[in-house]
């Protein structure tokens, strides 16, 4: 088996998860600028097995679609252009950076540790991949 990657797009982070090869554990893998983010996973997928990449999409409360969605579709058929091999899917993230908050808040984190937002994406990216694994095991 191979890897599913998880994706936070962001319009200044990107948080970065992945299962391990046998798609039970999901771990953070990095949180990089968005705007390294292409080179960033030219060397991941160039060195890792993945067969799937979740992307979180981002809706409001009421299931309309949040502001950064048009740069989230544009990324994702880049995405699937560049890496045909490869899976993308998209995946509800509503919630996923308050529920990040809350689970460094409880992990007992020092206070300013849980301020560094690439810390939150990359949470966020576990998190996103974690409900879709939870919502499409077999």
């Amino acid at each position: 088996m191979a890897r599913i990657l998880g994706i936070d797009y962001g319009t200044k982070r990107t948080g970065i998860a992945a299962t391990d090869p046998l798609q039970i554990i999901v771990s953070a893998v990095d949180t990089v600028s968005t705007q390294e983010l292409w080179a960033f996973l030219e060397t991941y997928l160039a060195e890792e097995e993945v067969e799937k990449i979740v992307i979180g999409e981002p809706l409001t409360l009421d299931g309309e679609p949040a502001k950064i969605t048009p740069l989230i579709v544009g990324f994702t058929r880049k995405l699937k252009k560049q890496y045909p091999d490869i899976e993308v899917v998209s995946h509800d993230e509503r919630f996923s950076s308050v529920a990040a908050k809350k689970v460094i808040l409880q992990s007992g984190i020092k206070k300013k540790k849980r301020r560094d937002k690439t810390l939150v994406d990359k949470v966020s990216a576990v998190l996103i991949l974690q409900d879709y694994l939870g919502h499409h095991s077999y």
